[in-house]
């Protein structure tokens, strides 16, 4: 596999992360808070990835576009980068409010949703 996907989905109380190597293996995936503290948290986030791996990083952020392009939050800043040789990223609308299941004992809980859009939007 040469490229590592990812997927982004913010929400009012979180936002989601999950990076794949190909369609079955995850190799990272996090909980964070609803939205970034800097502006370049997103890209830097997404540049250690593709730098920790060796490999570039397709990421999909997966958001309402009121919600991805609202002055108020700082996610507006990712949909004017397009990435470079480490990263690029896409705005993918939000996938239907799935439901979801509360964290489990193990951590951080299922992610299902997110590899299903990984698998739709981001591998093509």
């Amino acid at each position: 596999m040469s490229e590592i996907w990812m997927a982004i989905a913010p929400s009012a109380r979180e936002t989601r992360v999950i990076a794949m190597a190909g369609a079955t293996e995850t190799i990272f995936k996090a909980r964070l808070s609803s939205r970034p503290s800097h502006p370049r948290a997103l890209s830097t986030l997404l540049e250690a990835i593709a730098l920790w791996q060796g490999q570039k990083v397709r990421a999909a952020l997966c958001a309402d576009e009121r919600a991805a392009t609202c002055g108020s939050s700082r996610f507006h800043e990712a949909l004017g980068d397009f990435g470079g040789p480490l990263y690029s990223i896409d705005w993918v609308p939000n996938p239907e409010h799935a439901r979801r299941r509360h964290r489990d004992i193990e951590g951080v809980g299922g992610f299902a949703d997110l590899r299903r859009l990984l698998m739709t939007e981001v591998a093509r």
